[in-house]
């Protein structure tokens, strides 16, 4: 048996190794970049929520087309109840982070469990409704997933008592 394999193996090897924490630490870095930054446009503005992009991936109850137009979520009890009660609901909830409670609003961050991208989930309390908007930071196309929290979340909601 020639020497140039044994050597060509034991360089394999110990390239392996040296680069496996610089490959895991890219990698981190990469995953981390899915979550991306939160938009500079988020919260009420002039008692709205902001509009849902031209991309299929947002839906609000304050939206006109179809294509994001969700309906909005029942109070339970009075405004404040109802608030309280989506907060409980949230913690509730996997992967998510309340990051902003006022006096009718909220906002947080849902992140998906394997590439870890962010959704921004708002939610203005209202005197007879709860406005939602639920949207990816990043892609084109979320598949659906942003509608399906909601009506999760609205199912849950119902179920309270």
């Amino acid at each position: 048996m020639s020497q140039l394999p044994v050597r060509q193996n034991v360089l394999i090897r110990g390239t392996r190794r040296t680069h496996k924490p610089a490959l895991g630490f890219a990698l981190a870095i990469l995953l981390s970049a899915c979550s991306g930054s939160p938009p500079d446009n988020l919260g009420v503005s002039e008692g709205r929520l902001t509009p849902c992009p031209e991309s299929p991936n947002c839906v609000s109850s304050q939206a006109s087309d179809e294509a994001h137009r969700v309906e909005p979520l029942p109070l339970k009890g009075n405004p404040s109840q109802t608030q309280a009660l989506l907060v409980k609901l949230l913690a509730d909830e996997p992967r998510v982070r309340l990051i902003e409670q006022d006096a009718n609003y909220l906002r947080a961050e849902f992140s998906s469990q394997v590439l870890r991208f962010v959704d921004d989930v708002e939610f203005l309390i209202g005197e007879q409704a709860v406005d939602v908007r639920s949207a990816s930071r990043l892609g084109y196309s979320d598949l659906g997933v942003n509608r399906q929290r909601i009506e999760h979340l609205r199912q849950r909601l119902g179920e309270q008592q």
